[in-house]
Protein backbone atom coordinates (compact mmCIF):
# COMPACT_ATOMS: atom_id res chain seq x y z
CA UNK A 1 0.00 0.00 0.00
CA UNK A 2 1.16 3.63 -0.43
CA UNK A 3 2.88 5.17 2.58
CA UNK A 4 0.74 7.24 4.92
CA UNK A 5 0.54 10.79 3.50
CA UNK A 6 1.40 12.47 6.81
CA UNK A 7 4.49 10.28 7.35
CA UNK A 8 6.40 10.93 4.13
CA UNK A 9 8.16 8.13 2.31
CA UNK A 10 7.51 5.45 4.94
CA UNK A 11 7.48 4.91 8.70
CA UNK A 12 10.16 2.18 8.81
CA UNK A 13 11.30 1.75 5.20
CA UNK A 14 11.06 4.07 2.19
CA UNK A 15 8.23 3.37 -0.23
CA UNK A 16 5.09 1.25 0.10
CA UNK A 17 3.96 -0.46 3.30
CA UNK A 18 2.45 -3.83 4.01
CA UNK A 19 -1.33 -3.96 4.41
CA UNK A 20 -3.20 -4.81 7.58
CA UNK A 21 -5.09 -7.98 8.43
CA UNK A 22 -8.25 -5.88 8.77
CA UNK A 23 -8.23 -2.70 6.70
CA UNK A 24 -10.80 -0.20 5.48
CA UNK A 25 -10.91 3.20 3.74
CA UNK A 26 -13.66 5.79 3.28
CA UNK A 27 -16.16 3.80 5.31
CA UNK A 28 -19.14 4.82 7.44
CA UNK A 29 -20.90 2.90 10.21
CA UNK A 30 -18.22 0.31 11.01
CA UNK A 31 -18.72 -2.18 13.85
CA UNK A 32 -16.12 -4.74 14.95
CA UNK A 33 -17.43 -6.65 17.95
CA UNK A 34 -17.94 -10.07 19.48
CA UNK A 35 -18.23 -12.04 22.73
CA UNK A 36 -14.58 -11.37 23.55
CA UNK A 37 -13.38 -13.41 20.61
CA UNK A 38 -9.74 -13.00 19.57
CA UNK A 39 -8.18 -11.54 16.45
CA UNK A 40 -4.63 -12.92 16.44
CA UNK A 41 -2.06 -11.15 14.25
CA UNK A 42 0.57 -13.91 14.68
CA UNK A 43 3.17 -11.18 14.88
CA UNK A 44 6.14 -13.35 15.89
CA UNK A 45 7.22 -13.90 12.28
CA UNK A 46 7.08 -10.17 11.57
CA UNK A 47 9.04 -9.27 14.74
CA UNK A 48 11.83 -11.72 13.91
CA UNK A 49 12.13 -10.50 10.32
CA UNK A 50 12.09 -6.88 11.47
CA UNK A 51 14.91 -7.45 13.97
CA UNK A 52 16.95 -9.28 11.32
CA UNK A 53 16.28 -6.46 8.80
CA UNK A 54 14.64 -8.86 6.35
CA UNK A 55 11.58 -6.70 5.62
CA UNK A 56 11.53 -4.44 2.57
CA UNK A 57 8.55 -2.34 3.67
CA UNK A 58 6.96 -0.83 6.77
CA UNK A 59 4.94 -3.34 8.75
CA UNK A 60 1.16 -3.00 8.74
CA UNK A 61 -1.05 -2.66 11.83
CA UNK A 62 -3.39 -5.47 12.83
CA UNK A 63 -6.50 -3.29 12.35
CA UNK A 64 -6.38 -0.05 10.37
CA UNK A 65 -9.28 2.18 9.32
CA UNK A 66 -8.56 5.28 7.23
CA UNK A 67 -10.71 8.29 6.32
CA UNK A 68 -13.72 6.67 7.96
CA UNK A 69 -16.37 7.72 10.50
CA UNK A 70 -18.89 6.38 12.99
CA UNK A 71 -16.77 3.45 14.17
CA UNK A 72 -17.41 1.11 17.10
CA UNK A 73 -14.92 -1.52 18.26
CA UNK A 74 -15.95 -3.44 21.37
CA UNK A 75 -15.89 -6.75 23.27
CA UNK A 76 -12.94 -8.32 21.48
CA UNK A 77 -9.32 -9.24 22.12
CA UNK A 78 -6.59 -8.12 19.73
CA UNK A 79 -3.24 -9.80 20.17
CA UNK A 80 0.25 -10.15 18.71
CA UNK A 81 0.04 -7.46 16.06
CA UNK A 82 2.89 -7.23 13.54
CA UNK A 83 3.13 -3.48 14.26
CA UNK A 84 0.72 -0.99 15.89
CA UNK A 85 -2.35 -2.96 16.95
CA UNK A 86 -5.34 -0.67 16.33
CA UNK A 87 -4.71 2.35 14.09
CA UNK A 88 -7.58 4.70 13.19
CA UNK A 89 -6.14 7.22 10.73
CA UNK A 90 -7.91 10.51 9.92
CA UNK A 91 -11.20 9.17 11.28
CA UNK A 92 -14.15 10.74 13.12
CA UNK A 93 -16.58 9.59 15.79
CA UNK A 94 -14.84 6.50 17.14
CA UNK A 95 -15.81 4.47 20.20
CA UNK A 96 -13.47 1.78 21.52
CA UNK A 97 -14.95 -0.02 24.52
CA UNK A 98 -14.41 -3.22 26.51
CA UNK A 99 -11.47 -4.51 24.54
CA UNK A 100 -8.26 -6.31 25.49
CA UNK A 101 -5.01 -5.76 23.61
CA UNK A 102 -2.06 -8.09 24.23
CA UNK A 103 1.50 -8.51 23.02
CA UNK A 104 4.69 -9.70 24.74
CA UNK A 105 6.34 -7.10 26.97
CA UNK A 106 9.68 -7.60 25.22
CA UNK A 107 10.86 -8.63 21.73
CA UNK A 108 7.60 -7.39 20.18
CA UNK A 109 8.79 -4.11 18.62
CA UNK A 110 6.38 -1.22 18.04
CA UNK A 111 3.31 -3.18 19.10
CA UNK A 112 1.46 -0.10 20.40
CA UNK A 113 -2.05 -0.84 21.63
CA UNK A 114 -4.18 1.98 20.18
CA UNK A 115 -2.81 4.81 18.02
CA UNK A 116 -5.39 7.54 17.34
CA UNK A 117 -3.78 9.33 14.40
CA UNK A 118 -5.24 12.65 13.16
CA UNK A 119 -8.58 11.58 14.67
CA UNK A 120 -11.48 13.72 15.89
CA UNK A 121 -14.12 12.80 18.50
CA UNK A 122 -12.91 9.55 20.05
CA UNK A 123 -13.62 7.61 23.24
CA UNK A 124 -11.43 4.79 24.58
CA UNK A 125 -12.88 3.24 27.73
CA UNK A 126 -13.19 0.20 29.98
CA UNK A 127 -10.27 -1.65 28.41
CA UNK A 128 -7.04 -3.50 29.27
CA UNK A 129 -3.80 -3.11 27.31
CA UNK A 130 -0.50 -4.95 27.84
CA UNK A 131 1.89 -4.55 24.92
CA UNK A 132 5.51 -4.20 23.79
CA UNK A 133 5.42 -0.41 23.25
CA UNK A 134 3.05 2.45 24.15
CA UNK A 135 -0.34 1.33 25.42
CA UNK A 136 -2.05 4.30 23.77
CA UNK A 137 -0.13 6.76 21.56
CA UNK A 138 -1.91 9.81 20.15
CA UNK A 139 -0.34 10.99 16.88
CA UNK A 140 -0.95 13.41 14.00
CA UNK A 141 1.84 13.08 11.44
CA UNK A 142 5.61 13.26 11.18
CA UNK A 143 7.57 16.50 10.70
CA UNK A 144 7.10 18.37 7.41
CA UNK A 145 4.64 15.76 6.10
CA UNK A 146 2.38 16.05 9.14
CA UNK A 147 2.59 19.84 9.00
CA UNK A 148 1.52 19.79 5.33
CA UNK A 149 -1.25 17.23 5.91
CA UNK A 150 -2.54 19.45 8.76
CA UNK A 151 -5.02 17.05 10.40
CA UNK A 152 -4.93 17.36 14.21
CA UNK A 153 -6.02 14.81 16.78
CA UNK A 154 -8.62 16.49 18.98
CA UNK A 155 -11.53 15.78 21.31
CA UNK A 156 -10.24 12.47 22.69
CA UNK A 157 -11.43 10.93 25.96
CA UNK A 158 -9.56 8.02 27.58
CA UNK A 159 -11.13 6.63 30.76
CA UNK A 160 -11.25 3.51 32.91
CA UNK A 161 -8.27 1.88 31.21
CA UNK A 162 -5.55 -0.33 32.71
CA UNK A 163 -2.21 -0.41 30.90
CA UNK A 164 1.12 -2.20 31.16
CA UNK A 165 4.19 -1.24 29.09
CA UNK A 166 7.68 -2.34 30.13
CA UNK A 167 9.23 -0.72 27.03
CA UNK A 168 7.57 2.69 26.73
CA UNK A 169 4.55 4.34 28.42
CA UNK A 170 0.96 3.75 29.39
CA UNK A 171 -0.40 6.75 27.48
CA UNK A 172 1.80 8.82 25.14
CA UNK A 173 1.32 11.86 22.97
CA UNK A 174 3.77 11.88 20.05
CA UNK A 175 6.33 11.74 19.04
CA UNK A 176 4.70 12.20 15.61
CA UNK A 177 2.36 15.09 16.48
CA UNK A 178 3.08 17.60 13.71
CA UNK A 179 -0.58 18.17 12.86
CA UNK A 180 -1.28 19.08 16.50
CA UNK A 181 -2.93 17.36 19.48
CA UNK A 182 -5.50 19.16 21.64
CA UNK A 183 -8.45 18.72 23.98
CA UNK A 184 -7.47 15.33 25.38
CA UNK A 185 -8.80 14.03 28.72
CA UNK A 186 -7.29 11.00 30.44
CA UNK A 187 -9.15 9.91 33.59
CA UNK A 188 -9.26 6.86 35.85
CA UNK A 189 -6.12 5.37 34.34
CA UNK A 190 -4.04 2.62 36.01
CA UNK A 191 -0.49 2.01 34.80
CA UNK A 192 1.30 -0.92 36.44
CA UNK A 193 4.69 -2.66 36.11
CA UNK A 194 5.75 -0.21 33.41
CA UNK A 195 8.71 1.89 32.36
CA UNK A 196 6.69 5.11 32.21
CA UNK A 197 3.18 6.17 33.10
CA UNK A 198 2.35 9.30 31.08
CA UNK A 199 4.60 10.58 28.29
CA UNK A 200 4.67 13.56 25.93
CA UNK A 201 7.50 13.38 23.40
CA UNK A 202 8.47 15.77 20.63
CA UNK A 203 11.44 17.66 19.20
CA UNK A 204 12.53 20.52 16.97
CA UNK A 205 11.34 19.80 13.44
CA UNK A 206 7.93 18.52 14.54
CA UNK A 207 6.05 21.80 14.57
CA UNK A 208 2.44 21.43 15.69
CA UNK A 209 1.28 21.67 19.29
CA UNK A 210 0.25 19.68 22.37
CA UNK A 211 -2.25 21.74 24.36
CA UNK A 212 -5.38 21.52 26.50
CA UNK A 213 -4.48 18.15 27.97
CA UNK A 214 -6.06 17.01 31.24
CA UNK A 215 -4.99 14.02 33.37
CA UNK A 216 -7.30 13.12 36.26
CA UNK A 217 -7.24 10.26 38.77
CA UNK A 218 -4.09 8.44 37.66
CA UNK A 219 -2.72 5.44 39.57
CA UNK A 220 0.94 4.46 39.09
CA UNK A 221 1.90 1.05 40.47
CA UNK A 222 5.56 0.01 40.19
CA UNK A 223 6.41 2.48 37.43
CA UNK A 224 9.95 3.63 36.76
CA UNK A 225 9.13 7.21 35.69
CA UNK A 226 5.62 8.46 36.35
CA UNK A 227 5.16 11.58 34.21
CA UNK A 228 7.56 12.40 31.37
CA UNK A 229 7.72 15.34 28.96
CA UNK A 230 10.77 15.54 26.70
CA UNK A 231 11.59 17.73 23.74
CA UNK A 232 14.62 15.94 22.26
CA UNK A 233 13.02 12.95 20.50
CA UNK A 234 15.16 13.48 17.41
CA UNK A 235 13.89 10.84 14.99
CA UNK A 236 13.01 12.22 11.55
CA UNK A 237 11.61 10.74 8.31
CA UNK A 238 14.38 12.21 6.14
CA UNK A 239 16.67 15.22 5.90
CA UNK A 240 13.94 17.48 4.51
CA UNK A 241 12.48 18.50 7.87
CA UNK A 242 12.74 22.09 9.08
CA UNK A 243 14.71 22.29 12.35
CA UNK A 244 13.10 25.67 13.00
CA UNK A 245 9.60 24.12 13.09
CA UNK A 246 9.22 24.19 16.87
CA UNK A 247 6.25 22.57 18.62
CA UNK A 248 4.21 24.30 21.32
CA UNK A 249 3.66 22.38 24.56
CA UNK A 250 1.35 23.90 27.15
CA UNK A 251 -1.92 24.07 29.05
CA UNK A 252 -1.50 20.66 30.69
CA UNK A 253 -3.02 19.72 34.06
CA UNK A 254 -2.55 16.82 36.48
CA UNK A 255 -5.10 16.34 39.26
CA UNK A 256 -5.41 13.31 41.51
CA UNK A 257 -2.13 11.39 41.03
CA UNK A 258 -1.57 8.36 43.26
CA UNK A 259 1.16 5.77 43.18
CA UNK A 260 3.52 3.39 44.88
CA UNK A 261 6.88 1.96 43.90
CA UNK A 262 7.67 4.88 41.58
CA UNK A 263 11.34 5.71 41.01
CA UNK A 264 11.07 9.18 39.45
CA UNK A 265 7.54 10.67 39.77
CA UNK A 266 7.97 13.60 37.37
CA UNK A 267 10.54 14.41 34.68
CA UNK A 268 9.77 17.46 32.53
CA UNK A 269 12.61 18.42 30.22
CA UNK A 270 11.69 21.43 28.18
CA UNK A 271 14.42 23.33 26.40
CA UNK A 272 15.25 26.95 25.72
CA UNK A 273 13.72 26.70 22.25
CA UNK A 274 10.80 24.46 23.31
CA UNK A 275 9.74 25.43 26.84
CA UNK A 276 6.85 23.67 28.57
CA UNK A 277 4.22 26.25 29.51
CA UNK A 278 1.33 26.45 31.93
CA UNK A 279 1.56 23.06 33.65
CA UNK A 280 -0.58 22.51 36.77
CA UNK A 281 -0.19 19.89 39.50
CA UNK A 282 -2.82 19.34 42.19
CA UNK A 283 -3.61 16.55 44.65
CA UNK A 284 -0.54 14.35 44.12
CA UNK A 285 0.68 11.65 46.51
CA UNK A 286 3.17 9.18 45.07
CA UNK A 287 5.25 6.69 47.05
CA UNK A 288 8.81 6.65 45.74
CA UNK A 289 11.65 4.14 45.73
CA UNK A 290 14.49 6.50 44.71
CA UNK A 291 15.76 8.57 47.64
CA UNK A 292 18.04 11.01 45.83
CA UNK A 293 17.39 14.74 45.61
CA UNK A 294 15.50 16.25 42.70
CA UNK A 295 13.25 13.28 42.11
CA UNK A 296 10.77 15.84 40.77
CA UNK A 297 12.87 16.97 37.80
CA UNK A 298 12.26 20.06 35.68
CA UNK A 299 13.98 22.28 33.16
CA UNK A 300 12.52 25.14 31.12
CA UNK A 301 9.07 24.66 32.64
CA UNK A 302 6.51 27.25 33.69
CA UNK A 303 3.45 26.41 35.76
CA UNK A 304 2.00 25.99 39.22
CA UNK A 305 1.31 23.66 42.11
CA UNK A 306 -2.05 24.06 43.88
CA UNK A 307 -2.11 22.88 47.50
CA UNK A 308 0.28 20.35 48.97
CA UNK A 309 1.69 17.56 46.85
CA UNK A 310 4.22 14.79 47.45
CA UNK A 311 7.00 14.51 46.53
CA UNK A 312 8.22 18.09 46.79
CA UNK A 313 7.87 19.86 43.42
CA UNK A 314 10.75 21.46 41.53
CA UNK A 315 11.54 25.13 42.07
CA UNK A 316 10.41 26.09 38.56
CA UNK A 317 6.74 26.02 39.59
CA UNK A 318 4.72 28.69 41.39
CA UNK A 319 3.05 27.58 44.62
CA UNK A 320 -0.62 28.32 45.41
CA UNK A 321 -2.79 27.35 48.36
CA UNK A 322 -6.05 25.41 48.02
CA UNK A 323 -7.99 28.68 47.64
CA UNK A 324 -5.83 29.77 44.72
CA UNK A 325 -3.76 32.37 46.57
CA UNK A 326 -0.15 32.72 45.46
CA UNK A 327 2.30 31.55 48.15
CA UNK A 328 5.61 31.55 46.30
CA UNK A 329 6.50 32.61 42.79
CA UNK A 330 9.25 30.86 40.86
CA UNK A 331 12.28 32.95 39.98
CA UNK A 332 13.62 30.72 37.20
CA UNK A 333 12.37 28.38 34.51
CA UNK A 334 15.60 26.41 34.40
CA UNK A 335 16.54 24.17 37.31
CA UNK A 336 19.47 21.79 37.22
CA UNK A 337 18.61 18.10 37.20
CA UNK A 338 20.36 14.87 38.05
CA UNK A 339 22.92 13.83 35.47
CA UNK A 340 21.93 10.17 35.67
CA UNK A 341 19.15 9.64 33.12
CA UNK A 342 17.12 6.56 33.95
CA UNK A 343 14.68 7.32 31.13
CA UNK A 344 17.04 7.00 28.17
Amino acid sequence: MPPLPSYGYGRECPGPRYGSLIHGQHLKDVVITGHNGTINGQGQTWWIKYRKKLLNHTRGPLVQLMWSRDIQISDITLRDSPFWTLHPYDCQNITIRNITILAPQSDAPNTDGIDPDSCVNMVIENSYISVGDDGIAIKSGWDQYGIAYARPSTNILIRNVTVRSMISAGVSIGSEMSGGVSNVTVENLIVWNSKRGIRIKTSAGRGGYVRQISYQNLTLDNVRVGIVMKTDYNEHPDEGYNPNALPFIGDISFNGIRGQGVRIPVRIYGSQEIPVRNVTFQDMLVGITYKKKRIFQCSFVQGRVIGKIFPKPCENLDLYDEEGRLIKQSTSQNTSTDTIDYDS
